[in-house]
């Protein structure tokens, strides 16, 4: 009797700090350097999360590296009380297949609060090229083998990534460029050292609004409807099957965070993910805020581990490691 009541007590105990979380500052680890898309999609979506959780002080910690790998293993470290969260994008499910030696767990290692949003892909060419649309850039493709250059923002970028699927779905080798970022690599581009590039519409509409670029494709299942975009073909469509990649951000906490302060924050997620002037924020970034049962955590692990299997064959076939 006595083990039981010392038992049903604690419950009680939990069960009331739960009920007052949270009580201190939250801290939101993103795993890049501050300014970036990643960056901006976790302050957009802290300002969002304080209306839902308006006793809330939230705190971005910017804790870069290895491809972001640093920073989820900070969390992954992290107590289990529900004050340190990570915000990270598709390297959730790429550095396990880029990084042999990853120090943490993607499906073990953290409790999954729901997923946020996803950004489109384009294929661009540097302004100079000879193609004007798809049909005319595979001739230029078919007769250019071998000379070919692809640049991207660095190994295990979502650049890379795109650029390593879009190869494969070709069938067509080509001369990879990375480069240390997304600035780099579009400055080239732009200036005609490098052919392709295929990036994300937060980094690429500008440059194709104002015709710097050429633009050919987007990687998404379904047109855009942007109008800078809407007249682009997808990848699928245009005889790429099944080709279909976004890059999309979600919300974790260590393992072993109670339930309640999951499913506390899961609730304010729902909301944020409603509240029209976050929606309009991650629309001007070019990126789409989930609506559908990946913001559950159930639905956004299940979704994590088919990523995962996704791109493991894709990067094993590249033989491009991170470590």
């Amino acid at each position: 009797m006595k083990r039981l009541m010392t038992a049903m007590l604690a419950t009680l105990t939990v069960t009331a700090a739960m009920a007052e979380y949270p009580e201190k500052p939250i801290t939101i680890v993103v795993p890049f350097a501050a300014g970036g898309p990643t960056d901006k999609v976790a302050r957009d979506l802290a300002e969002a999360l304080r209306k839902p959780l308006p006793n809330a002080t939230i705190v971005i910690d910017n804790t870069g590296g290895a491809g972001g790998t640093l920073g989820a293993a900070k969390v992954a470290r992290a107590p289990n009380d529900g004050y340190t969260l990570l915000l990270h994008h598709i390297g959730m499910a790429t550095a396990p297949s880029l990084y042999r030696s990853l120090s943490y767990k993607t499906l073990e290692d953290f409790e999954y609060v729901g997923m946020i949003n996803e950004v489109p892909m384009t294929v661009i060419g540097k302004p100079t090229l000879p193609a004007n649309n798809w049909a005319e850039l595979m001739k230029w493709l078919e007769a250019n083998k071998g000379k070919i250059n692809l640049a991207n923002a660095g190994l295990g970028a979502a650049s890379h990534l795109c650029g390593l699927l879009f190869q494969q779905s070709l069938k067509i080798d080509m001369q990879t460029v990375p480069y240390k970022g997304t600035a780099p690599a579009m400055n080239d581009l732009l200036g005609g050292q490098v052919d392709l590039m295929c990036d994300q519409t937060t980094n690429t509409t500008g440059q194709i609004e104002a015709g710097k670029v050429k633009a050919f494709a987007v990687t998404t299942s379904k047109r855009l409807t942007t109008p800078a975009l809407a007249k682009l073909p997808t990848l699928d469509e245009s005889g790429l099957k099944g080709f279909n990649v976004s890059i999309w951000h979600g919300l974790y906490a260590p393992k072993g965070t109670p339930k309640p302060v999951i499913d506390k924050l899961n609730t304010a997620l729902k909301a944020a993910l409603k509240d029209p002037e976050f929606i309009k924020r991650e629309e001007a970034l070019g990126a789409v805020v989930v609506s559908d049962a990946r913001v559950n955590p159930a639905e956004h692990k299940k979704f994590v581990e088919a990523e995962i299997n996704k791109w493991a064959p894709v990067i094993k076939a590249a033989g491009q490691y991170a470590d």
